[in-house]
């Protein structure tokens, strides 16, 4: 079975206790295994480690002994309760595998939970997962949390949101940062507001917040391909203050558009020449690729592109102009011709 959407958050918060195997795969590395706490902890329970009923197994080990798998499934714990093995960093490689030990699973063995990277829609472990009747195959992307998933973290770490300003604070700092910094953010404001009888501010939330937004090469060309030229010195602020260099923001804007051209040059429209992408591209980052597509065209992302090998081969070169400036002037010179 595979869920998406409020059916995998629901899921992922309240496991089924009765499937025999939940695979969680993404491309981001932190949603993932925050996904994969939040599931384990609700099948064993904060002591299920020290009690032996929870196996971790790396994906690696299984190429020298898969067996270990079936073997932690089938093992009888000395504690009583619910118990869990553990797959990390799981391929294609191991679908094979993962069909045989599924196909094995009797009622009382332990929960099989594999966790991946992205993983195609025609990837044989989704395949094996989504086709098994006692197995589900979750899928996390890169959109912002819910409204119901801030309010979950926010009821966790007991915080009251006072006002519609505060909460406004909250769901942009939630759109800002990655899930793993957002929580952790959260639950280190619920551990500065305890047993504080004032009200939460927008002044304190500031206060806790990272002094850095944690943003990637995708955010600032979003908002390139925007047009929000007003918001390109703020994200290039952030991205510099991670350490990132302008021919790493140059490389990263040339194959985004070099994408987009491809999207848009097809005869028959974005929605074909988005399957001609490799590595293909899934979810919201799809979505947003056929909509900038359409939106610039392929003449206008010609110019851009023309724009961005110019930029590259100034940097590249012997010139002394300022790259951080170099790079931004480009950046804006893009934003204004996606309104153009």
């Amino acid at each position: 079975m595979k869920l998406a959407g409020r059916d995998a958050t629901k899921f992922l918060r309240a496991p089924d206790p009765g499937r025999a195997g939940i695979l969680i795969y993404g491309a981001d590395p932190m949603r993932v295994a925050t996904a994969r706490v939040q599931v384990v902890a609700a099948l064993v329970g904060p002591q299920g480690e020290s009690e032996m009923r929870l196996t971790r197994i790396p994906a690696s080990d299984l190429r020298k002994d898969p067996a270990q798998v079936n073997d932690g499934i089938k093992a009888q714990g000395f504690f009583p309760g619910p118990r869990v093995v553990l797959v990390e960093d799981a391929t294609d490689g191991l679908s094979k595998l993962m069909t045989d030990v599924l196909n094995d699973w009797r009622d009382g063995d332990a929960q099989l939970i594999v966790t991946a990277g992205q993983l195609t829609a025609k990837s044989a472990l989704r395949k094996v997962f989504e086709g098994h009747r006692a197995s589900v195959a979750i899928g996390l992307y890169d959109d912002p949390p819910s409204a119901e998933d801030i309010q979950t973290l926010l009821d966790a770490a007991k915080i009251e949101v006072p006002n519609r300003e505060v909460m406004d604070a909250i769901n942009a700092l939630a759109h800002s940062l990655t899930p793993g910094d957002f929580r952790q953010t959260i639950e280190k404001l619920g551990l500065y507001k305890r047993n504080d009888p004032e009200l939460l501010t927008v002044e304190e939330l500031a206060l806790i917040a990272p002094q850095s937004a944690d943003v990637d090469v995708d955010d600032i060309l979003e908002v390139v391909a925007g047009g929000q030229e007003q918001r390109i010195g703020p994200v290039l602020r952030d991205l510099y203050a991670q350490g990132v260099l302008p021919i790493t923001l140059c490389i990263g804007a040339m194959r985004h558009f070099r994408q987009l051209h491809v999207v848009a040059s097809d005869p028959g429209g974005p929605g074909q020449g988005i399957g001609r992408l490799r590595p293909p591209v899934f979810g919201p980052r799809r979505d947003r690729l056929m909509r900038q597509a359409s939106q610039w065209g392929r003449d206008r992302l010609e110019r851009a592109i023309a724009t961005l090998t110019d930029t590259d081969l100034t940097m590249r070169s012997a010139s002394h102009a300022p790259q951080q400036a170099l790079m931004e002037r480009t950046l804006i010179r893009l934003a204004i011709m996606a309104r153009s």
